[in-house]
């Protein structure tokens, strides 16, 4: 009679305990897959099109299902090797893919902002003053202007929403002696057919462009047409910071007619260019939320110290918007946008007017 040899009763647990680290790797080695597969779908979605975007999903469904299929099995280094790979390939795809300056453009932003400068004389070419007609079309019209730096006297900051108040389109004015008022807006810049993605701004489906304009032309648009909600804060800079920041959006200009750039959602939109820009004047400025929230970045210039005028924050906040002064006495069609401030020739002084 043979005995039996029994198993002891901590093995299984021992296993168990060496099997534990395995199936952790394997664990990882799928999310990051399905990770990188994910990011590379996207990309293949906003980068290529017809039979190519085809072969692009394809490619990745076969790379991540074999990076999937040999983790589940249990050879995690081919598998570790393989996800490698995959990014090694799509990085390299990815860095061909560059931004131009030569491409079919939607007409408003067909051009960007350019300057020369003359001693204490600025040019400035492709300033922007559409005739809008609706929120979509407008007679267009590109003008060359000349400043004086000694005739700098204002700045200020508009901030548009719509829908999503924490949400905002940020645009910076410059104001003249004279009255006149040259707007700098940072915006993707839209093939003809093209619409604004949240999402296609991570995946280079834009570039980045800088609009110079007439307040007639790009806050009109806002205030008068899309029915944003768009209010003025006067900015508290020094005559040396104002004029710095000015020549920092003409450079701004002249560099990107020079190398274009990409537009980006989070890193390279309107409200982080204009944070750059100051924080190259001003190095000591924090970092804040408010940022890249575009719809709290008043907040945190009045928390500064930055926007001019007294009174609590609620207070400031009424006082700026500017919308029932734009559409000031319109045509009694819903929606026109006719009246004394719309398309003006004094259209900026009748928005900055006291409310009534």
């Amino acid at each position: 009679m043979t005995s039996a040899t029994h198993e002891p009763a901590s093995a299984p647990a021992r296993r168990a305990g060496r099997q534990w680290p395995g199936r952790l790797g394997a664990a990882v080695l799928c999310v990051a897959a399905v990770a990188v597969a994910a990011w590379s779908a996207l990309a293949v979605f906003y980068q290529a099109q017809g039979v190519g975007r085809g072969l692009g999903w394809a490619l990745v469904a076969l790379g991540s299902g074999g990076v999937i299929a040999l983790a589940v099995s249990g050879r995690r280094l081919r598998a570790l090797g393989m996800l490698a790979l995959g990014v090694v390939l799509v990085g390299l795809w990815w860095a061909t893919i560059r931004p131009s300056n030569e491409r079919d453009w939607a007409p408003d932003v067909a051009r960007g902002v350019t300057a020369e400068f003359a001693g204490r004389e600025v040019t400035v070419h492709n300033i922007r003053d559409f005739d809008w007609r609706t929120e979509d079309e407008g007679e267009p019209r590109w003008e060359t202007r000349r400043y004086d730096l000694d005739d700098l006297a204002s700045v200020d900051l508009f901030s548009s929403t719509w829908g999503n108040p924490a949400i905002a389109h940020t645009l910076i004015s410059f104001g003249f002696r004279d009255g006149r008022h040259l707007v700098f807006s940072a915006e993707i810049r839209r093939e003809a057919g093209e619409s604004f993605s949240e999402i296609g701004g991570f995946f280079k489906e834009f570039e980045l462009v800088l609009i110079a304009a007439d307040e007639r032309d790009i806050i009109r648009l806002r205030t008068n047409l899309r029915r944003e909600d768009v209010s003025l804060f006067p900015l508290n800079l020094s005559p040396q910071v104002r004029e710095a920041l000015f020549l920092s959006y003409l450079e701004l200009g002249n560099e990107l007619a020079a190398q274009p750039r990409w537009y980006q959602t989070v890193t390279t939109n309107c409200t982080t260019v204009i944070f750059k820009l100051v924080r190259a004047i001003e190095p000591g400025l924090p970092l804040d939320w408010r940022i890249l929230i575009s719809g709290y970045l008043p907040d945190y210039l009045y928390e500064r110290g930055i926007i001019a005028g007294g009174g609590t924050l609620d207070e400031v906040k009424a006082r700026a918007r500017i919308g029932e002064r734009a559409r000031a006495e319109e045509g009694a069609e819903a929606g026109a946008a006719e009246g004394p401030a719309d398309g003006a020739m004094d259209f900026s002084a009748r928005i900055r007017a006291p409310a009534r």
